[in-house]
């Protein structure tokens, strides 16, 4: 019978690199004691990575293993580099300087920088800025003001920007502009970045993401210029105010957009291509345009956070004739109490409880007088509904679920096939 470390050596190096790729540097070193089979494996495979949390946060030590094991690295093509610093070390910027020069050398084809957050962000070697086969860039808590100078990321085509501190307005335009085949792009906002406006041209982009960071921003100057004609999904969220305009975007199928912004109307405007739309707005007045209808959505996720929620719910109702699938959710903390004023309903029944709905979720159901009328009346006018699923916050006593459940059960249906389930 075969054992079991002879069937594994059976294996041809190619595949075993591969599984050791996925696995901690440190992990993988440590195979080098099995055989003489594996003494030399090690340091072929493609893909490395450094976490200072598992050499117990002791950074001398994460220091010196990272230097060893890159000097012994003798893969031609480097796929990844990945090094995380969780905690802060005052010879950082000069140790990671080293360690992407090296990653540069070996032709390093996607690199992922992670330092220490709150702490002051370093610099990166500016041979990174010119490096031809990168093809992926993901950096945290990092600085990169000297990239205003010559840039050029010409085959990057992932670029993750966290916390990240430029030089200017200009230098995030220029880093972009730089990543000629760039389709993903992530970019999270802190303050001291010295950027206010963040300015976005991307022709091949095909999904972006914008945050703000759970620090307060001052002035509604500070937002976001975006001009991506072939953007697939998007993501925006920003808790801190200002705007976000967005033009010459018609291929969106995807959106999540959780903002404060007093009006929405040219953000959302863009959007009447979606598909799936994930919503949690302050307004409902100005969410968008008079006319606007959105002939594609059919998924709909709306946060009931907002005052007046209701009133946008009614909206989107009304210009989303082709709408199957609807959940609520109170995603925050509600952000203002709820106003005293009716729900209004739609003057009409809207073409989507007529002809479409299927699926409606309510998580966090609370059972308020606005939210009971909301419920009964999808209940009472989707006659195409087939699930209703009603989820009561956890806060819930079991008796305000039994008086919740007993008063949505004997709710007039329009659906004789809608299953009623209660979370």
């Amino acid at each position: 019978m075969v054992s079991y470390r002879d069937r594994l050596s059976q294996l041809p190096d190619d595949f075993l690199l591969q599984i050791l790729s996925w696995l901690p540097t440190k992990d993988v070193m440590v195979t080098s004691l099995l055989s003489k089979r594996w003494r030399f494996l090690w340091t072929l495979v493609p893909r490395l990575n450094y976490d200072l949390r598992l050499h117990d946060n002791t950074y001398p030590r994460f220091s010196q293993f990272v230097d060893r094991s890159l000097l012994l690295h003798k893969a031609p093509t480097l796929e990844s580099l990945n090094i995380s610093i969780g905690s802060l070390c005052y010879t950082a910027e000069k140790d990671v300087g080293v360690w992407v020069r090296i990653g540069v050398d070996r032709f390093v084809r996607e690199l992922n920088i992670s330092y220490c957050s709150g702490e002051e962000p370093i610099r990166l070697p500016k041979c990174l800025f010119t490096c031809t086969t990168l093809a992926v860039l993901k950096l945290e808590n990092i600085s990169l003001v000297d990239a205003s100078c010559y840039v050029c990321f010409q085959s990057v085509k992932t670029l993750h920007l966290l916390d990240v501190k430029y030089l200017d307005d200009q230098s995030l335009p220029r880093i972009i502009s730089s990543c000629s085949s760039l389709e993903d792009l992530v970019v999270q906002r802190c303050p001291g970045d010295n950027v206010k406006v963040v300015s976005i041209t991307a022709p091949c982009l095909k999904t972006l993401s914008l945050h703000k960071s759970s620090q307060a921003f001052e002035g509604d100057d500070d937002g976001f210029l975006i001009d991506a004609p072939r953007l697939k999904r998007v993501d925006i969220e920003d808790y801190w105010g200002g705007f976000c305009y967005i033009e010459n975007m018609p291929e969106v199928v995807e959106a999540n957009v959780d903002v404060i912004y007093k009006n929405t109307e040219k953000l959302l405007g863009s959007l009447t291509s979606v598909k799936r739309l994930a919503l949690c707005l302050i307004t409902s007045d100005a969410a968008y345009p008079t006319g606007t209808v959105f002939s594609q959505l059919v998924h709909l996720e709306l946060c009931t956070c907002a005052p007046r929620w209701w009133d946008l719910l009614t909206r989107l109702f009304e210009d989303s004739p082709k709408l199957r699938v609807l959940k609520l959710r109170q995603k925050h903390i509600r952000r203002a109490p709820s106003p005293r004023a009716c729900w209004k309903q739609p003057v009409s029944l809207p073409k989507c409880l007529l002809f479409h709905l299927e699926t409606f979720k309510w998580e966090l159901y609370e059972g308020s007088q606005k939210q009971k009328e909301v419920a009964t009346f999808i209940l009472k006018h989707a006659i195409r509904l087939k699930t209703a699923i009603i989820s009561p916050k956890p806060t819930s006593t079991l008796l305000e679920k039994h008086e919740m459940l007993k008063e949505l059960s004997s709710s007039p249906r329009g659906s004789s096939t809608c299953e009623l389930l209660f979370d």
